[in-house]
């Protein structure tokens, strides 16, 4: 029932079905309907704070109840990994209620969401209840202001899938940056994510004549310091993790004396290492790696306590979209917008790879193509630029952007030329309006691969008593 054309589509990839022109096509058929229904879908999280999300659907009944309920779980797919939330409240519809709950259930299509929000996030278990849309509970949004700390000697940290990076900061100044290689996923012992994180901080201290506050940037979800759950230690059993992991950067602070110590998801840093650059909020950070990381400054400069794990966020609603191999679910960005999306593409470029070999090295291999012009691996950058351009329209609905900041090793070399311009591109011919409003940036090379680490060394604050 709905109607949907790209204008540009993704070379090696025809069959991509961006969340955007979806959501677009059905508020259309909505509005034409002249039937449309207020629907309100709020997200509370563990510090109380609460989320909301206006909408409109069709009456829930033949021929259109299909479509609610894909618009409708994509919708809270999209909020639960944007916002995070343990009580869901559906506002306006008890039916759409009632098949959200199934879906995210124990039994449900979405169970690994149900558990992971739930116990492993939030500590309680998840809920979906339903209320008249004029009783939806109201927005309560909470605002941090981390970073912009620069004086004194500072460690920062980037913790990535396949490689680590710290940097040395003395009153504002990198004095040394450094990049190390692990395999942190599937290693079940958490001594060895202990010993390389130690090795970092070591290695950037070793340029420092003392060290007064440690930052740090992880992929995962961090609350206080407390590691609550990041695929970084997705390999260590789950009673380990409770006894070892999740309290492992507060033993880390112990062992530096006791210093500030401030750990952050890599999105949040990356969106603040960019407001930072550029002295404006209102910007949304992605970080193309090893897997997809997202961040958020708000347009008066603060850091929201949502999740922003834009790598479980759907973008392509097709059926048989590529799977994720931790949720299995299908479409959702990390299977666009990281290595695992070029490791994907290459053979449909006709690129043949040593089918053992690490995905971070397929990148590697495939970016050195492109940087000599060879046109199937620039196919596959535009391939990904176009996804992306797609994809920043549908954040454009959830968050108020003028500003998109890109990075991340994807981003390297030609690589990230290619996939800007091909955005800049899809965002001009689909979305006008937002191709004025929104404005992309890659970093320098450098900043693109070490940027984080120094804005993760800016996120303590050093009390004026210690300093002195």
């Amino acid at each position: 029932m709905l109607e949907i054309v790209l204008k540009c589509r993704p070379p090696l990839d025809p069959a991509f079905l961006p969340a955007s022109l979806w959501n677009r096509a059905y508020r259309n058929l909505v509005r034409s309907s002249g039937r449309g229904r207020p629907l309100a879908v709020a997200l509370e999280r563990g510090d109380g704070a609460v989320s909301v999300y206006r909408s409109e659907v069709l009456p829930h009944e033949a021929p259109w109840t299909e479509l609610n309920e894909r618009y409708t779980e994509r919708l809270l797919k999209f909020l639960l990994w944007q916002r995070g939330g343990w009580r869901v409240t559906v506002a306006g519809d008890a039916a759409i209620a009632a098949h959200l709950r199934q879906v995210y259930s124990p039994s449900g299509a979405r169970a690994f969401d149900f558990e992971f929000m739930g116990e492993r996030v939030y500590s309680r278990p998840m809920t979906i209840d339903s209320v008249p849309y004029e009783r939806a509970p109201e927005a309560r949004e909470a605002c941090l202001h981390l970073g912009g700390h620069f004086d004194g000697c500072r460690i920062g940290f980037d913790l990535g899938g396949s490689d680590r990076k710290c940097a040395a900061v003395m009153d504002g100044e990198v004095v040394h940056t450094e990049e190390v290689v692990w395999d942190p996923y599937f290693q079940p012992d958490p001594q060895y994510h202990y010993d390389h994180i130690r090795d970092t901080l070591r290695r950037a201290a070793a340029h420092l004549p003392r060290v007064d506050a440690i930052g740090g940037s992880a992929a995962g979800i961090y609350v206080n310091n407390e590691v609550r759950v990041a695929s970084l230690f997705r390999g260590v059993p789950l009673e380990l993790f409770e006894t070892r992991v999740r309290r492992l950067f507060f033993e880390l602070q112990k062992e530096w004396g006791g210093v500030p110590f401030v750990v952050a998801n890599d999105g949040e840093v990356t969106a603040l290492a960019g407001s930072m650059a550029l002295g404006d909020g209102a910007l949304l950070g992605v970080s193309m790696g090893t897997s997809q990381a997202g961040g958020y400054v708000t347009p008066q400069g603060g850091i929201t306590t949502w999740l922003n794990e834009l790598a479980f966020a759907p973008v392509d609603y097709r059926a048989h979209a590529p799977a994720d191999e931790w949720s299995g679910d299908r479409g959702v960005g990390v299977q666009y917008f990281s290595q695992q999306a070029v490791a994907r593409l290459a053979p449909a470029a006709g690129i043949e790879l040593p089918e053992g070999m690490p995905a971070a090295e397929k990148l590697a291999a495939v970016q050195r193509l492109a940087d000599g012009g060879d046109a199937r691996a620039r196919s596959v950058f535009e391939t990904i630029g176009t996804y992306f351009g797609y994809a920043v329209a549908h954040y454009a609905d959830f968050y108020e952007l003028r500003h998109v900041l890109v990075l991340g090793r994807v981003l390297s070399g030609t690589a990230g030329e290619l996939i800007v311009t091909r955005a800049s591109e899809v965002l001009r011919e689909e979305f006008p309006e937002l191709h004025e409003r929104i404005r992309l940036h890659v970093p320098g090379e450098k900043q693109k691969r070490h940027g984080q680490a120094v804005a993760a060394a800016s996120l303590p604050e050093i009390p004026k008593q210690r300093e002195t």
